[in-house]
Formats: C-alpha cells, sequence, structure tokens
C-alpha cells in the first residue's frame, strides 16, 4: 500500500451578496450555499431538509431565480445575489408572500414556510402560474409533511393577485 497524505484543502473565497449585503467567506471547495448561508452568514431561516434536493426546504432565491441551496455549491455563485427569507421583508413591512400565509395559515409546523415563500416568490416573478392547478405543479418540488397544500396554494394566490 502506497502512502496516502491527506491535505488540508485550500479555502477559496467566495463574494456572496446576500439579502444587499455584500459578504466575502473564505470556503472550503466542497461548502454547500445552504451551509454557507447557515453556518458561516447565520441565516438560519433557510432549512436543511432532505439535503438530497427532494422536498424544498432550502430553497433560496439565486439571481432571482429559485434554487435549492443544499445541491448548489457555493464557489459557483460566487458574485452572485443570494435571497432568503431573512431579505424578503422590506423596511420593517413584510413581503406579500409573508403576510399572505399568515392571512392564509398556510403552515403548520413551520419548517418548510422559508423555502415555500422563497419558492413561491420566484414563481410569481417567473409570471408562469395562472391558476391553482399551474401553483401546485410548479410548486411541487416544495413539500409540506403537514399537508398545508390547500392553504399555501391560497396564499399564493392572494401574493399573485396583488401584485
Amino acid at each position: 500500500m502506497s502512502d496516502v497524505t491527506h491535505e488540508i484543502p485550500e479555502r477559496i473565497p467566495v463574494h456572496l451578496v446576500v439579502n444587499g449585503v455584500g459578504h466575502t467567506l473564505d470556503l472550503i471547495p466542497w461548502t454547500t450555499l445552504l451551509d454557507a448561508l447557515r453556518d458561516h452568514l447565520a441565516l438560519t431561516g433557510t432549512k436543511k431538509g432532505c439535503d438530497h434536493g427532494q422536498c424544498g426546504a432550502c430553497t433560496v432565491l439565486v439571481n432571482g431565480r429559485r434554487v435549492n441551496s443544499c445541491l448548489t455549491l457555493a464557489v459557483m455563485k460566487d458574485g452572485a445575489e443570494i435571497t432568503t427569507i431573512e431579505g424578503l421583508a422590506k423596511n420593517g413591512a413584510l413581503h406579500p408572500l409573508q403576510q399572505a400565509f399568515i392571512d392564509h395559515d398556510a403552515f403548520q409546523c413551520g419548517y418548510c414556510t422559508p423555502g415555500q415563500i422563497c419558492s413561491a416568490a420566484g414563481l410569481l416573478a417567473e409570471g408562469r402560474a395562472k391558476d391553482a392547478d399551474e401553483i401546485r405543479e410548479l410548486m411541487s418540488g416544495n413539500l409540506c409533511r403537514c399537508g398545508a397544500y390547500p392553504n399555501i396554494v391560497a396564499a399564493i394566490e392572494q401574493a399573485m393577485s396583488r401584485s
């Protein structure tokens, strides 16, 4: 057997603009965007659910597009603008989707709610959903284990009607 030398990987500087604030982080190459947000920037609103891109709890907006942050390496998003659930409210006022989720009681345990809201914000920006069936289809990557789907759809419809 040959000797195997394990070197500590070099850290890579990664610049992210998160919720309007620039950050340069020195990260090991395999740091996910999710871990960069939670562990390096203390933005714990974005949740780690399945860690396989199947539940959507980790959804954030990257340059306005919804992304599963658990499947995205932070180094891939160097220079990107990231919006998390913490960055949706402006000047102390809730984002219309945040308010709609409250109005429609569109959560029970709340674990999936940040990912649901970020995904819905991306959905609204895409402008592709025209009715409840299309909302359900285009939000199908975000799971709610509590089954609050009817209220989630109603909340998104409310936000669509007001935008």
